[in-house]
């Protein structure tokens, strides 16, 4: 099966269970610890991914990583699934899924913003203000530092790019001085 259609099939379950439960947003967090957990130990991924470690260890070693992030119930029992179904690749795909339609079901457009350099945080609660006036939506902010940028600011909020950057401001001042 498609990845893309996994996540989605695996992040719509865990959606409804946590809105059933009213539990949602621990459901988003502990989900996303555990990816978290999954992509940053390279270690923890090779012993899912041994062919040879049998499925007994692996749910022991899920119940154990379980145990150390605090996750309840209904986490632990998605990732035993994630193991017995060997789609625990898929972990980080779900968890990213699922942030996303809690995110649409709450209202919440998410806006990933990229500086060259760390800057105050009254800056990023105005840029907040501002894109919330502008999509008529609540907006959370993803921030991210890439020094690459030189200067300047790049918005991506769903396939809209608002480009705000030295580069994308010098590519325009080229276009203009130097027509095809």
């Amino acid at each position: 099966m498609i990845p893309g259609v996994i996540a989605r099939r695996y992040a719509n379950a865990l959606l409804e269970l946590g809105s059933e439960s009213g539990q949602l947003n621990e459901l988003v967090d502990e989900v996303s610890r555990a990816s978290e957990a999954y992509e940053s130990n390279e270690e923890l991924r090779g012993a899912f991914e041994n062919p040879l470690l049998p499925l007994v260890a692996k749910k022991q070693i899920v119940a154990d990583v379980s145990e150390l992030l605090g996750l309840h119930v209904t986490a632990r029992s998605f990732l035993g699934i994630l193991v017995d179904r060997r789609r625990i690749r898929a972990l980080p795909a779900v968890a990213a899924r699922l942030s996303e339609m809690a995110d649409l079901k709450r209202g919440i457009t998410r806006a990933e913003v990229s500086t060259a350099m760390p800057l105050p945080d009254a800056f990023f609660e105005q840029l907040q203000s501002e894109l919330s006036r502008i999509t008529g939506r609540s907006v959370a902010l993803d921030r991210k530092v890439v020094p690459s940028l030189v200067c300047g600011v790049l918005i991506r909020i769903g396939d809209t790019i608002y480009d705000g950057t030295l580069t994308a401001r010098l590519n325009q001042l080229k276009e203009t001085l130097l027509p095809d």
